[in-house]
């Protein structure tokens, strides 16, 4: 089905080669000079994290939509979740990842 669409994509598009038509372009704003940019890894590792823990935030939104049906048993078991949570964000936070400011290095003088 997939073959079959895309197929039918190429086969039915249209095929113009122009000069403006290879050019990258947002929201009405042609771009210029270098848009090669390089972030620190930092920035990516915190989305990242972000994203894991919100989407743990939803399990728990689930959990509370049906915290009657679920009983005791359930509420150890998010408890359990909630826990193992909490001793990630300890790992992370002892291994110094949400530390943005760099270690100074050499010998510092007191005068």
């Amino acid at each position: 089905m997939c073959f079959l669409m895309l197929f039918g994509g190429w086969l039915l598009g249209q095929r113009t080669v122009s000069r403006s038509k290879n050019i990258p372009f947002e929201s009405g704003v042609i771009s210029y000079g270098n848009i090669n940019l390089n972030f620190a890894i930092k920035f990516y590792l915190l989305s990242i994290f972000f994203v894991i823990f919100d989407i743990e935030s939803l399990y728990l939104y689930t959990w509370s939509i049906d915290v009657r049906n679920i009983g005791w048993i359930g509420f150890f078991e998010v408890v359990f979740f909630v826990f193992l949570l909490f001793l990630s964000l300890m790992y992370l936070i002892q291994e110094k990842v949400f530390q943005w400011v760099p270690k100074k290095s050499g010998c510092t003088f007191n005068f």
